[in-house]
């Protein structure tokens, strides 16, 4: 029996240390944004399915935007056609979108969906054309100063939540694939997802973003130092933006972005480990990088 107990007692601590976080989200709106390793990696798949449905029967209501670069590259090399990228963003021809259309709505979303589902009736798999959830205009590149045509590439002009609120308020999870149709010339167009999750968290109202990425946060002086910014202000961040690495521009402008227009906390999490998502949202040090607006209380005991 003192065995037992003994084995048993640290699991009830964690639940214990979850406790006071549990509390505060519940019933709370958390959008994560699924990308990276987390997305081709077998057990991080498998895991990320895991904490999304834990959240979900903790009380909480998350909503799921993916995108899908590395299933899309592969395909877009299948058939022979190449992937050019300008100022960071795919150049996407009409071709190429009908790839990027169909990897993102029938292979990433139908496998994320699936692994959801494993758990119970629980996901419902959308794309940002379903009834206007998402609306787009035409995006353009800029490099060296020179306006770019990219193509197929978009931008959000507006956000209707009416969709996902209704799932929500029926307990099932959306899966949401970041293309999104054009009023101005009825094409659809990509997204960039990290920039999609962003826009949906502020019409959401919802109480985090959490963008997945494939390092452990925001370094503090990146490449002389792997010390990971744990927590910054809007006003913090925006100091950083134009130095950062293009990769994790769209992601910092999204978190910006959101915890300027209502959303309470932002974080960019290490994807490549598992359960990340339960570590950083029900723990006391959390892992990774949290924004947060500046009128924010000071201090990493307001980590959750």
């Amino acid at each position: 029996m003192s065995t037992r107990k003994h084995t048993a007692l640290p699991k009830a601590e964690i639940l214990i240390e979850a406790l006071p976080w549990l509390t505060r989200h519940h019933g709370r709106t958390v959008v994560i944004k699924f990308g990276g390793n987390a997305m081709v990696d077998e057990e991080l798949k498998a895991a990320f399915a895991q904490d999304v449905v834990f959240l979900r029967h903790a009380g909480l209501k998350p909503v799921v935007v993916h995108g899908g670069g590395p299933q899309i590259s592969a395909h877009l090399d299948r058939l022979g056609l190449v992937s050019e990228f300008k100022a960071g963003l795919r150049v996407t021809t009409d071709e190429a979108m009908d790839v990027v259309r169909m990897v993102l709505a029938g292979q990433v979303q139908r496998e994320l969906v699936g692994l959801l589902n494993q758990h119970g009736p629980l996901a419902v798999g959308m794309t940002g054309e379903d009834a206007h959830t998402m609306t787009a205009t035409k995006r353009y590149a800029e490099v060296d100063g020179e306006r770019v045509d990219i193509g197929r590439v978009g931008e959000i002009t507006r956000i209707e939540t009416g969709a996902i609120r209704a799932l929500l308020d029926d307990g099932r999870i959306p899966v949401v694939s970041s293309i999104a149709r054009s009023a101005d010339d009825g094409h659809v167009y990509n997204i960039n997802a990290d920039t999609a999750a962003a826009a949906l968290a502020a019409e959401l109202g919802a109480e985090t973003l959490m963008v997945l990425t494939d390092v452990e946060g925001l370094y503090e002086d990146w490449p002389n130092s792997d010390e990971v910014i744990s927590r910054l202000t809007a006003s913090e961040l925006e100091k950083l933006l134009p130095d950062l690495a293009s990769g994790m521009v769209p992601k910092m402008e999204g978190c910006l972005h959101a915890v300027r227009n209502g959303v309470r906390t932002a974080r960019v999490i290490d994807g490549r480990v598992q359960h990340s998502i339960l570590l950083e949202i029900f723990t006391d040090e959390g892992i990774g990088t949290m924004v947060v607006p500046d009128e924010a209380a000071p201090g990493r005991g307001e980590r959750a």
